[in-house]
């Protein structure tokens, strides 16, 4: 999909970066893609180290402290990016993470630089059940937790901070992988 979508090769800034698979993995794939991890949680920095460590080229950064919330995402700032990644982060975060995610793409994504998104999401008002009930296991783990609805919620955000929605793209288990592209 990556391929599909022209986003081989260009600098890449993934916010919480979980485990730090993806970088491994595209970075593998694609040697045109240069990977900086960000994660709030020290057992995923350390994770994500472990990999930029075991790979065999040095095309992975990072692990940075990016609070995705606030609007100075530190080192990162003043730098333009082809892409921004954030996986599964919007639905296990509180709305303002969200917010920030957006207002920072628009900010730091070079023009025509593009901000992909991956998760479970509502669509104008339409949820399948399955996300249904995640988003409200979700909610009783943390109240600001839960699946968002990605054209009510999502895109005017991204709209606001001058990102266009480029492609929605149908994943297994009722996943997106969503694109938005910087004017």
């Amino acid at each position: 999909m990556f391929a599909e979508q022209g986003l081989t090769a260009g600098n890449v800034l993934e916010i919480a970066s979980g485990t730090g698979e993806h970088g491994a993995y595209l970075t593998e794939a694609f040697s045109g893609l240069h990977w900086t991890y960000s994660d709030i949680d020290a057992a995923g920095r350390a994770s994500q180290q472990a990999w930029r460590d075991a790979a065999e080229h040095g095309r992975l950064s990072g692990p940075l402290v990016i609070d995705a919330s606030t609007d100075n995402w530190g080192e990162v700032e003043g730098q333009a990016w082809d892409l921004i990644v954030s996986v599964n982060m919007i639905h296990i975060s509180p709305f303002e993470a969200t917010e920030g995610l957006l207002r920072g793409a628009g900010r730091l994504l070079k023009p025509g630089g593009h901000l992909f998104l991956y998760g479970p999401y509502a669509r104008n008002g339409e949820i399948a059940p399955s996300n249904a009930a995640f988003s409200e296991n979700l909610k009783s783990r943390d109240p600001a937790w839960g699946v968002r609805d990605l054209d009510a919620q999502i895109v005017p955000l991204a709209e606001a901070a001058g990102l266009s929605l480029k492609a929605v793209i149908d994943m297994p288990a009722n996943n997106l992988s969503v694109i938005f592209r910087r004017s």
